[in-house]
Order: C-alpha cells, then structure tokens, then sequence
C-alpha cells in the first residue's frame, strides 16, 4: 500500500487523503497507514488541515514528496 501512494503522489503531486484513496480505489484507513509509514521513513511531509463541507468541519491529511515545493502562484511578487 505505501508503494501506491508514494508513487501516486510522484505522479500527481501535493494531494489529500481523500483525494489519494479516491483515485487508487484504497480504503481511507490504508491510505493513512501509509501515509503516517511514508513519514516516519522520510519520504513525504505531511500537515493536518481542517476543511469546511456544508458548515461541518473535518479534518484531512495532506501530503507531498519530501523536497517538493509547488511552483509560486503567478502574479505579482512583494519586493524585498
């Protein structure tokens, strides 16, 4: 399970959870399990964010390869 989604995420980039187990038909709970293995080994970081549905909070896992930074939001950038 973790070689699924450590590739997925290589493949896909920066993605959540939900969005992982989603896309690789896995179980939410193996997705996690793999995620929190991928991170104790290293692999990808991982933070904890909470989204809003219909007024409900819940909280999501969102992950990418370590070493990976998205490329900057185009517009225009604060001098320095």
């Amino acid at each position: 399970t973790s070689n699924v989604v450590l590739q997925h995420l290589k493949k896909h980039g920066q993605l959540l959870d939900t969005e992982i187990a989603a896309s690789t038909k896995l179980p939410i709970e193996q997705v996690r399990l793999a995620i929190d293995e991928l991170s104790r080994q290293g692999e990808i970081s991982r933070c904890t964010v909470t989204k809003f549905r219909n007024g409900q909070p819940f909280e999501s896992v969102q992950c990418r390869i370590s070493g990976y930074y998205p490329p900057a939001a185009p517009g225009r950038k604060p001098s320095h």
